[in-house]
């Protein structure tokens, strides 16, 4: 835990009198508004509801969504820390980010968004996703990890995430008007959230292929011809010699190889013609 100046130290002790709340809770509240620049929060304080997020003038979540008791006073806490942060000299020794055994810390991810945005009000996580709402650009980045999409919030003012997934498996926002639908928001950018990798992938046009002559060449018409008026195990035409029997074998092969002839067509006339030798 961090060590406060005697500034810090008494305003830790008058938030937690005036709010009925532990002087440990305050100063681990304390410590999470300071990583979030005096604006935001991400905290997991088990006397404020757990897991919750804050953010100036936006937003209050808290573990137990419909304590809103509980909300209020964590709104309170939390803006009285805010703004004594921008006046005063609190901390000496700044604490380490919280970071979760086998888990990176959300230092670790870095500006995953697109550096045009700038800073966002607020940011999380939320099942497999990392989300930053830029409340003046209206605009709302979702990573998976891989990629990155941008949404147009166009008048919705986000102010935390839901339970009820908007109609998008594994992340969900809520606003003024209530659960966000994310895709009835316009796309910027990147590939909509929820959208099947197969859908996403384009698809080209077969190409087309040109149909395999019929058997008619003169060379298979030949062998043909030549094996229909000498049939297999009987003596070979004089006017066929050997060479010529290997000529027609070197080109079934080839007939074979280019598809005008199967394997098995191959291998008979192959048969038929070695019978002449």
């Amino acid at each position: 835990m961090a060590v406060w100046t005697e500034q810090g130290e008494r305003l830790v002790n008058d938030v937690a009198n005036r709010y009925g709340a532990t002087r440990e809770a305050v100063s681990m509240m304390l410590e999470s508004i300071l990583r979030g620049n005096g604006t935001m929060a991400q905290f997991n304080i088990y006397e404020l509801g757990g897991c919750g997020q804050w953010m100036r003038g936006g937003m209050t979540m808290v573990g137990d969504m419909f304590n809103y008791q509980l909300k209020s006073k964590v709104d309170g806490i939390c803006g009285e820390l805010s703004s004594a942060i921008v006046e005063q000299n609190l901390q000496v020794v700044p604490p380490p980010p919280p970071q979760k055994l086998g888990m990176p810390s959300q230092n670790s991810w870095g500006q995953w968004w697109p550096a045009e945005l700038g800073s966002p009000n607020t940011s999380g996580s939320q099942n497999q996703y990392r989300y930053a709402y830029f409340a003046t650009m209206h605009r709302l980045a979702i990573s998976d990890g891989i990629n990155v999409t941008i949404y147009d919030t166009l008048d919705h003012n986000i102010g935390g995430v839901s339970q009820q997934q908007g109609g998008v498996a594994g992340v969900g926002f809520t606003s003024q008007y209530g659960n966000v639908d994310l895709r009835t928001l316009p796309l910027v950018s990147g590939i909509a959230v929820g959208t099947p990798i197969e859908s996403a992938i384009p698809v080209s046009e077969p190409i087309p292929v040109a149909p395999l002559a019929p058997f008619s060449t003169p060379v298979f018409a030949a062998v043909q011809e030549n094996v229909a008026s000498n049939p297999p195990n009987q003596p070979a035409l004089g006017h066929v010699s050997s060479e010529d029997l290997f000529s027609m074998i070197e080109r079934l092969a080839k007939l074979r190889d280019a598809g005008a002839l199967t394997e098995n067509e191959f291998v008979t006339k192959k048969t038929e013609l070695l019978a002449r030798l």
